[in-house]
C-alpha cells in the first residue's frame, strides 16, 4: 500500500461513526481548558497591561501598585517604554497580537496532543478489530511512560526555544525556528503514543532503524495541517489513524518475514533429519 492510499483510507475511517464520536472528545476538552487559560491569564493582569498600553500611548501617566507582582512590574516598566513612540508603539502591537496568536494556536495543538494521548489505545483497537486481527500487538511502556515522555519532550523543546533566541530576529528563518521546537514535542508525543500501543521494544526499533525517516515526514505532514487554525481539534483522531494504520502495515511485513524465516528453518531442519 503506498502513502496516498494510506491517506485515503485514514480519511474514510476518520469519517467512520465511531471515530467522529471519539474526535468530539478532545475538541470538547480542549476548548474548556482554553477557555479557562483565557480567564486564568486575564487574572493575571493582561486586562491591566492592556489598560497600560493605551495610556502610555495617549501620554497618561502610569501608576503601579507596590503590591503588584514583580513580573508584573517588570512587564509594565517595558511596554510603557515601548509603547513610549509611535515607531516601537506600531512594532510592540504587531508582535503582541502576532505572537498572541500563534500562542494560542500552538497551545491548542499540545493541548490536542495530550488529550489524544489517552485515547490513543482505543483508537488503535477499533483499527485493530477492523484490519488487522490477525496480528498480535506486543504494546511497551507503563502508565508512566508517557509521561516520562511528554516532561522530556517539553524540557528539550524549551531548551530549544531558548537556543534558537538570537534567530527569531532573522526573516523567514524565525518562522521555522519557532516551529521547530513545536515540531520536535508534536512528532515525539504523536510517535511515543502510537507506537508504544501496537509495537514491542524489540519490533520498534526494527521498524525505525529502517523506517524512521519515513515517520518523521508523515509527522511533518500532520504537523503542517495543525498550522491551520484550531485544526487539531477537529483532526487529532485522524493523525492516530494515519501513523497507526502506518505502523500496522510495517508490523504486518515483518510478521510475514517472520514466518517465511521460521518456514525456512524447519525446511533446513527437515532436510537435515532425511539425510
Amino acid at each position: 500500500m503506498n502513502e496516498i492510499e494510506i491517506i485515503i483510507k485514514s480519511i474514510r475511517d476518520f469519517f467512520t461513526s465511531s471515530m467522529l464520536k471519539i474526535a468530539l472528545i478532545p475538541l470538547i476538552v480542549t476548548m474548556v481548558i482554553l477557555y479557562m487559560l483565557f480567564f486564568a491569564a486575564a487574572d493575571f493582569g493582561i486586562t491591566s497591561l492592556q489598560e497600560i498600553a493605551a495610556a502610555s500611548q495617549n501620554g497618561e501617566e502610569v501608576v503601579i501598585d507596590e503590591n503588584a507582582p514583580f513580573y508584573f512590574v517588570w512587564a509594565t516598566y517595558f511596554i510603557v517604554f515601548l509603547f513610549k513612540y509611535s515607531f516601537t508603539s506600531w512594532i510592540a502591537g504587531f508582535l503582541l497580537y502576532t505572537i498572541g496568536t500563534v500562542i494560542v494556536l500552538q497551545a491548542s495543538v499540545i493541548l490536542s496532543i495530550v488529550v489524544i494521548g489517552f485515547l490513543t489505545p482505543m483508537i488503535l483497537d477499533i483499527l485493530h478489530k477492523r484490519y488487522y486481527s490477525h496480528l498480535t500487538l506486543h504494546g511497551h511502556g507503563s502508565l508512566l511512560s508517557p509521561l516520562w515522555v511528554m516532561a522530556k519532550s517539553g524540557l528539550v523543546m524549551i531548551v530549544l526555544f531558548i537556543v534558537l533566541i538570537p534567530v527569531y530576529f532573522v526573516p523567514v528563518l524565525n518562522i521555522i525556528a519557532f516551529a521547530l521546537p513545536l515540531y520536535y514535542f508534536f512528532h515525539k508525543l504523536l510517535n511515543f503514543d502510537v507506537s508504544s500501543t501496537i509495537l514491542s521494544k524489540e519490533e520498534y526499533k526494527e521498524i525505525y532503524a529502517k523506517e524512521g525517516n519515513s515517520f518523521r515526514l508523515r509527522t511533518l505532514f500532520l504537523y503542517f495541517i495543525s498550522m491551520f487554525p484550531f485544526a487539531t481539534l477537529f483532526t487529532a483522531v485522524y493523525y492516530i489513524i494515519y501513523l497507526g494504520h502506518a505502523y500496522f502495515i510495517k508490523l504486518d511485513e515483518i510478521s510475514k518475514l517472520d514466518v517465511k524465516k521460521e518456514y525456512k528453518k524447519e525446511e533446513e531442519i527437515l532436510l537435515i533429519e532425511e539425510k
